[in-house]
């Protein structure tokens, strides 16, 4: 039966990943499987863990967030077995999506990350991205660790007024 309701996660993972055309972070999954109440935390670490390991989904961190992506040998899963969802369960991700899809975008689409240099300062990067284009693309050299990260969380609160007033002062 355990075996059984994995499988069923999996599979919602997988739906929701096929119908979302940008990665979905594992906070964004998360957050909608718990909301329904379909499985635990700790049940929903180890779905993602296995569709990692078994290539099915391929995981990316950046900073503080894994953003996940379903591979062509997930959709060809899905395919195979995503009958096993019930219209009821891909209802209610299909209204997910209807209702909080631009919110789901916008979240992925920015991304902050920072690194030591080489010459011993901090540089942060800062990505502003819309349907697979780069709008924004900023690198900002830093004396410390503490100014690159705090760039990076604000780069993810102010990105939308920093880009308006890019294109505002340039064009």
């Amino acid at each position: 039966m355990m075996q059984d309701a994995l499988t069923l996660y999996k599979l919602i993972v997988l739906y929701m990943l096929d119908k979302a055309s940008f990665p979905l972070t594992k906070t964004q999954v998360s957050d909608f499987i718990q909301e329904k109440d379909y499985t635990n935390f700790f049940t929903l670490q180890q779905v993602f863990s296995e569709l990692v390991d078994t290539e099915l989904v391929n995981a990316r961190s950046i900073r503080n967030r894994t953003q996940l992506s379903i591979t062509e040998e997930g959709r060809e899963t899905l395919r195979f077995f995503g009958n096993r969802i019930s219209d009821a369960i891909r209802q209610d991700i299909d209204t997910y999506f209807q209702e909080n899809e631009i919110q789901l975008r916008n979240e992925v689409s920015v991304q902050s990350n920072y690194y030591k240099s080489t010459n011993g300062e901090y540089e942060a990067h800062l990505l502003a991205r819309d349907r697979g284009i780069t709008l924004v693309d900023i690198t900002l050299s830093v004396p410390t660790e503490e100014l690159a990260s705090s760039i990076c969380e604000n780069w993810q609160k102010k990105n939308q007024s920093i880009y308006q007033y890019l294109t505002e002062q340039l064009f």
